[in-house]
């Protein structure tokens, strides 16, 4: 396959708290450099892009140094946290703004779809709308009447399609500007996030209609999102960013588990759990220190087994007993489980915990562990040690079309895990 876009030494630089390029002083250092063929003064200086930080320079990089290649049909995931520069830069590989320093190159038609309802009008109809986007977009007036059908079928908004469109709620609005820029035909499709509006269904369409695009008809995808089920499914190549600059590019897993540990300072096989995992202090005359997935998470419903080391510091004379939460990756919890008491005898102890038929949606997860003394019956329970998101795993349903589609019912608390918790 031919390389369609090829995006090398890309940066951009803002300037904070201030519209324009900078003062009259700055503007004229510029230009008597130029004047001179001197390199920009000004791109030697600026901060890192780190959204969390406090700004100390005038300058910061949105981007800096981003290289890639892009292969025709490849469909290329984009992720990273949010401030990570991923919109900024589909907005220069749209044009939408231009880099402060290196070149894209590309062959063939470019179509973003990076805000919702970017280019409609509120008060015209969604007709109305859907040929003012698609002249925007590139499309011949004639191009978009031998497609308006076909476009209006695909958004699902054939009752309201005469209707203005400041009357649409933010999902219809979405899936009329995907339906224009999908049919576009594009040789690169540019999607930043939107499908997010969108409700399962619409979704489900949309992603199947990207795969048509990459697979069916040869076509490019740029796909930012934070849903990783989305990704896994659709890219068969991601990238990271990270503060601006590329962490990591390859593999769509390899890439994705680099981010969720970094984002979560979590191993999804084994966790050595130090301080960054507590919330407090603690006593820790009984400390936990490891965390092991030993089993493989590959099935929606089948068994989750962890092992978890235990250090005695301080002999401990009452019985003592785990306790587990699983959470979402939304930070919801799920489900709470609690070991029959026991008594800690060896200075090292590792304890087996089996999770059988838990019935969990597909999706990402992550588990909360404590050791405590005491008893719930008498009411004397004290916190020894714990670990917040000790160890991360996923459950997925390999060859499964849509299993990018999370089951409400995953939220329904305790009802998963009222029997089959195991613990030796």
């Amino acid at each position: 396959m031919s390389v369609i876009l090829k995006a090398e030494n890309i940066s951009k630089q803002y300037r904070l708290g201030t519209v324009g390029t900078g003062t009259l002083t700055h503007d004229f250092n510029r230009w008597w450099h130029q004047m001179r063929g001197k390199e920009d003064p000004y791109l030697k200086i600026g901060a890192v892009n780190d959204r969390a930080g406090k700004a100390t320079e005038d300058y910061v990089w949105a981007l800096r140094d981003i290289d890639f290649e892009v292969r025709t049909g490849e469909v290329l995931g984009i992720i990273g946290k949010n401030g990570a520069g991923k919109s900024t830069l589909l907005k220069i590989l749209s044009r939408v703004t231009s880099p402060t320093t290196g070149s894209i190159k590309t062959k063939g038609r470019i179509a973003s779809l990076l805000e919702v309802g970017t280019g409609f009008h509120g008060e015209l109809t969604g007709r109305e709308n859907i040929f003012m986007n698609g002249a925007v977009l590139g499309m011949s007036k004639i191009e978009i009447k031998n497609k308006l059908d076909e476009i209006i079928a695909f958004s699902g908004c054939e009752r309201y399609i005469d209707t203005p469109v400041k009357r649409y709620s933010s999902g219809m609005t979405v899936r009329l500007g995907f339906a224009v820029a999908a049919h576009l035909e594009p040789e690169i499709l540019v999607v930043d996030e939107v499908l997010a509006v969108g409700d399962a269904e619409f979704q489900k369409k949309a992603i199947g209609k990207m795969k048509d695009l990459s697979q069916g008809e040869g076509r490019t995808v740029l796909f930012v999102s934070h849903n990783m089920i989305s990704i896994k499914n659709l890219c068969t190549r991601c990238v990271l960013l990270e503060d601006g600059t590329m962490a990591a590019s390859g593999n769509v897993e390899d890439v994705i588990d680099q981010y969720l540990s970094s984002a979560r300072h979590i191993s999804r096989k084994e966790t050595k759990i130090t301080n960054k995992h507590r919330r407090g202090e603690t006593s820790k005359q009984i400390e936990l220190t490891n965390v092991r997935a030993i089993e493989k998470h590959n099935l929606v419903r089948g068994e989750l087994i962890f092992e978890i080391d235990l250090k005695r510091n301080v002999k401990v004379k009452k019985p003592v007993m785990l306790t587990g939460t699983i959470c979402n990756n939304k930070d919801m919890a799920l489900g709470s489980f609690f070991s029959k008491s026991f008594q800690m005898e060896k200075e090292n102890q590792q304890l087996k915990l089996s999770i059988l038929n838990h019935n969990l949606s597909v999706g990402e997860y992550y588990l909360h562990f404590s050791i405590s003394k005491g008893s719930l019956e008498e009411g004397n329970i004290e916190v020894l040690d714990h670990a917040y998101e000790a160890i991360a795993f996923e459950i997925y349903n390999e060859g499964f079309e849509n299993d990018y589609l999370v089951r409400w019912n995953m939220y329904w608390g305790d009802v998963f895990f009222q029997s089959d918790v195991k613990l030796t």
